[in-house]
C-alpha cells in the first residue's frame, strides 16, 4: 500500500483483557435508569410496579459496578486511576452538565415554537440555526486564546454566556417575535463553544497516556448520559408543570367571575357554548405550557450556575515554556 513507507510497524502490543462483568453491570444501571426516566411520566412514577422494577435494576447495576470497580485489582472496566485526577472528575461533571444544557435546550425549543407559536418546521430550523453558528464561531475565536489565557477563565466566560442566554429565555412569551430566540441562541452557542475546547484540554491534560483513551470514552458517555437524563427530566417537569399551572388558571374561569364574561372574554371564547369552552380550554393549555417551558429554562439556568463552583477543582496544566530568542540563536550556532 502507498501508506506503508510512512506508517511504522508496531510490535509487541499488550492488549488488556476486556472486563465483561463491569461492562454488563454499567450497561444495566444506565439502561434501567434511562428506561425509568423515559417511562416515569407515563406510568405515574413510583405508583407503578414497572418503575419500581426499573429503579431496583438501576440501583443494583450501579451498586455491583461500584463494588466490582473498587475490589478488582486490575483490568476493571473503569480504571481507578481516572478518579485520582481532580481535573478529570470535575471536567467530566462539567461535561455532564454541558450535555444536559445543550441537548435539553434542543429538545425543548423546537417543540415550543411549533406547538405553541405555530411556527413551520422550516422556520423553526432557521431561527434555531444561529445557535450552531455561534458555537462554531466561538471555537474559531477560542483557539488562539487557549495558550494565552487561563483555560478556567475561558470556561467561566462560556458558562456566564450560557447563564445569560437561559435568563433571557426565561422571559419568553407567546407574544414575542423571532429576535429574542435568535439572540439567545447566538449567546448560548457562543457559551457552549467557549466551554467545550478548553474543558477537553484541561480535563485530559493530567491523565497518563495509558488511560487517556479510556478517559476520552468515559467523557463521551457522560456527555450523552447528561443529554438523555436532561431530556427525560425536563420533559417530565414540563408535563407536570403544565398540569399544575392549567389547574390554577382554570380556577378563575367560572360563571360568577365578571372577568370571564363579555366584553372581557371575546369570541371565540365562551363559557356558555361547547365550542367556546373548547377554545377557552385550548388557550389555557397553551398558556400553561408556555409557563412550564419558562420554568424549564429557569431550571437549565440554575444548572449552569450550579456547575460554576466545579471550576475551583480544576488546575491549569503546566505549559512548556517557549524557547527564548537567545536560546534559539545559541542552538543554531
Amino acid at each position: 500500500m502507498l501508506t506503508e513507507p510512512f506508517v511504522r510497524q508496531t510490535r509487541n502490543l499488550r492488549r488488556e483483557s476486556f472486563d465483561f462483568f463491569g461492562f454488563l453491570t454499567l450497561s444495566l444501571g444506565i439502561g434501567a435508569l434511562q428506561l425509568m426516566l423515559d417511562r416515569g411520566e407515563l406510568k405515574d412514577w413510583f405508583h407503578s410496579s414497572e418503575i419500581w422494577m426499573e429503579a431496583t435494576a438501576a440501583g443494583l447495576g450501579f451498586y455491583l459496578f461500584t463494588v466490582h470497580t473498587a475490589t478488582t485489582d486490575e483490568h476493571s472496566f473503569l480504571n481507578r486511576d481516572l478518579l485520582k485526577s481532580a481535573n478529570f472528575v470535575a471536567g467530566t461533571l462539567l461535561v455532564f452538565c454541558a450535555g444536559l444544557i445543550m441537548t435539553g435546550t434542543l429538545a425543548l425549543l423546537p417543540t415550543m415554537l411549533q406547538n405553541l407559536m405555530n411556527y413551520p418546521a422550516l422556520t423553526t430550523g432557521l431561527i434555531t440555526a444561529p445557535r450552531g453558528v455561534g458555537s462554531m464561531a466561538a471555537m474559531f475565536l477560542v483557539a488562539p486564546l487557549i495558550n494565552r489565557i487561563d483555560n478556567r477563565l475561558i470556561i467561566l466566560f462560556g458558562l456566564l454566556l450560557i447563564t445569560v442566554a437561559m435568563w433571557q429565555m426565561s422571559g419568553f412569551s407567546l407574544q414575542m417575535g423571532m429576535a429574542p430566540i435568535i439572540v439567545s441562541g447566538l449567546l448560548q452557542g457562543f457559551g457552549l463553544g467557549f466551554t467545550q475546547v478548553p474543558l477537553n484540554i484541561i480535563a485530559l491534560s493530567t491523565l497518563p497516556p495509558h488511560i487517556l483513551t479510556q478517559g476520552t470514552a468515559i467523557r463521551s458517555v457522560m456527555r450523552n448520559l447528561g443529554g438523555s437524563i436532561g431530556i427525560s427530566v425536563l420533559v417530565a417537569t414540563l408535563a407536570q408543570n403544565t398540569q399544575v399551572v392549567h389547574s390554577r388558571l382554570v380556577e378563575g374561569i367560572r360563571l360568577d367571575n365578571p372577568l370571564a364574561q363579555a366584553p372581557f372574554l371575546a369570541m371565540p371564547f365562551s363559557l356558555s357554548t361547547p365550542s367556546g369552552i373548547a377554545a377557552l380550554n385550548a388557550e389555557v393549555t397553551r398558556q400553561a405550557a408556555m409557563v412550564a417551558y419558562v420554568d424549564d429554562f429557569k431550571l437549565i439556568m440554575l444548572i449552569a450556575l450550579g456547575s460554576m463552583p466545579l471550576l475551583l477543582l480544576l488546575r491549569e496544566p503546566r505549559r512548556s515554556p517557549s524557547p527564548s530568542p537567545v536560546t534559539t540563536s545559541a542552538a543554531n550556532d
